[in-house]
């Protein structure tokens, strides 16, 4: 994708398909929803087209938005949920801050030490992210190895502390539920893949939601503004 020209050859005027995009993300509706809202407008877009538009630009927003994070905190609560894709369970690995921020998010195909160890490098590298003083997960055995992995190759400093007192992650899996809600619409996802690129998209818009972007608060006509603006649609 042309980063100055992100909508270059689309048949469709940018603001209407980032439009399409950001409403998919931030509510919850299906394709088919979409494509008779936009009816009512005169506009005549297929669902399969929306669909399309969802796929290239649900990824490229969260791209987008990493740079204009707020800084975290040092205290992440980790926890991962059920995600259907082509009729199978697969696991969201998702971490917040003690306040509710986001802190990363990662589709994975199975839930063990191997997948948590990937989950954990990858939010460690994060850059809005400050270094684990603590870590609250709950009791799924694949965790303790994963930091123990991490602590072995110095990736998390060993004053980092693993802990595991469930109702410290009621704020994480309070979270899951504004994702959930967003992907019940669509019954599951069709590849994993598909999945993968559409979750980017919605993990993105919760953040934004919860007023993650400096300088952007709550109003959510600023942070429509925002996002026209890391796209570079006028207004």
């Amino acid at each position: 994708m042309n980063r100055k020209h992100p909508f270059k050859w689309r048949h469709f005027q940018s603001d209407i398909i980032l439009l399409c995009v950001r409403w998919y993300l931030r509510y919850p509706l299906s394709y088919r929803n979409l494509e008779e809202m936009m009816l009512e407008r005169g506009l005549s877009v297929d669902h399969t087209t929306v669909y399309r538009w969802v796929q290239a630009y649900a990824p490229e927003l969260e791209k987008r938005c990493r740079p204009h994070l707020k800084p975290t905190n040092d205290s992440w609560r980790v926890d991962e949920t059920y995600i259907e894709v082509k009729g199978e369970w697969k696991y969201l690995y998702r971490a917040v801050d003690s306040q509710g921020n986001t802190l990363d998010f990662m589709l994975s195909a199975k839930t063990d030490a191997r997948a948590a160890e990937r989950f954990f490098r990858k939010a460690l590298n994060c850059v809005h992210n400050s270094s684990p003083r603590v870590i609250n997960v709950d009791k799924n055995a694949a965790y303790p190895k994963a930091i123990d992995l991490l602590h072995a190759d110095k990736s998390l400093p060993k004053t980092s502390e693993l802990r595991r007192v469930k109702y410290l992650n009621n704020i994480v899996e309070q979270d899951h539920r504004f994702i959930k809600r967003l992907v019940n619409p669509g019954m599951g996802f069709a590849s994993f893949n598909t999945a993968r690129r559409t979750l980017r998209g919605y993990e993105a818009m919760n953040m934004i939601r919860k007023g993650q972007i400096n300088g952007v608060d709550r109003d959510i006509r600023a942070q429509a503004k925002f996002v026209e603006q890391i796209f570079l649609v006028a207004a």
